[in-house]
């Protein structure tokens, strides 16, 4: 599988868009992801805040990170417009039987596949050689589109994470 994205992501957005994004607790299949492409879709025509339609981008990545970016040069987002998106998110979960909001499952790159690990099992993962510093981290915590372009999949060493392992994560 191939895990190059920046293409994908609209040139003529912002560097400060917001970001956010929704990991799926499995991967979709294709049927699905065809489903939820036209929900996303959906979405974005419709997407305004206080009336205004809200510059979006919206995308099923991998199969399972739901990406929503606004541009805010025109028009900012509130906090009804970022409601709606949750309940676009909530419909997702619901329609696909997943979860999208579990921040405790995190997403590693290993063996060229997605792999979910949860936070209190990384130190473990680690001693036993299943991650290691090196390793591909999805860091979902990403809020701009500068960060979601330079910081969503960097090693476990330059990540939040680095600071959490007990191990050798900081060592090497």
């Amino acid at each position: 599988m191939q895990y190059e994205f920046s293409h994908l992501i609209p040139e003529y957005f912002s560097p400060d868009s917001r970001v956010w994004i929704y990991q799926s607790s499995r991967i979709f299949l294709i049927s699905e992801a065809l489903q939820i492409e036209d929900m996303l879709n959906d979405f974005l025509s419709r997407w305004n805040t206080h009336g205004t339609p809200v510059k979006g981008y919206a995308n099923l990545l991998f199969g399972q990170f739901v990406v929503l970016m606004a541009d805010e040069t025109r028009a900012g987002v509130s906090g009804c417009s970022t409601d709606s998106s949750v309940h676009l998110i909530k419909k997702i979960e619901e329609t696909f039987q997943v979860d999208m909001f579990n921040r405790q499952n995190l997403a590693f790159l290993v063996k060229e596949k997605i792999q979910a690990i949860p936070l209190a099992q990384i130190n473990y993962a680690m001693e036993n050689g299943f991650i290691s510093a090196d390793t591909i981290y999805f860091n979902n915590l990403v809020a701009d589109k500068a960060a979601l372009l330079s910081n969503w999949m960097i090693p476990v060493k330059k990540s939040w994470l680095a600071a959490k392992l007990q191990t050798k994560a900081t060592a090497q």
